[in-house]
């Protein structure tokens, strides 16, 4: 086609940069004038975070956060075994598990390390008591 702006172009990607320009009749544009055209308008304004004040839209939206449902689960051990000994087991078979007695449990929340804790009973209930959380940083590794 002789009309295409791309044929026979020496200069590539630029050319039709170049004919965009020749066509509109400002062949002097180019990308500096451009960003300096978009320094001189204002920049977007953003609120400080952690000012320490929230406002009512702000905690509505946290509010919604703090519904979300999350799923708890405390690791006393694991254990591993092959079909026909998990075939075997019975009421009242005991399977060992990876972890001593008094040693710490794991805490995941949605599948994801959380922390360690200790094993306790209240009321008649197992619970667990957190004694250590594990760094965000360390956390982020876990992620994936």
């Amino acid at each position: 086609m002789a009309d295409d702006p791309w044929e026979d172009s020496p200069e590539g990607e630029n050319a039709g940069e170049q004919a965009s320009a020749n066509a509109t009749g400002a062949a002097g544009d180019d990308w500096a004038s451009t960003m300096a055209e978009q320094n001189s308008t204002n920049p977007a304004a953003f609120d400080e975070l952690g000012s320490g004040t929230a406002n009512e839209e702000g905690s509505q939206n946290l509010n919604f956060l703090l519904d979300i449902p999350l799923e708890v689960t405390v690791e006393l051990g694991r254990s591993s075994m092959i079909i026909n000994d998990m075939l075997q087991l019975t009421q009242g078979s005991v399977v060992e598990l990876t972890k001593a007695a008094g040693e710490p449990v794991d805490i995941f929340v949605n599948h994801k390390l959380l922390g360690k804790g200790e094993v306790i009973v209240v009321n008649d209930r197992f619970g667990v008591r957190i004694t250590e959380i594990i760094s965000p940083s360390e956390r982020v590794e876990n992620m994936t």
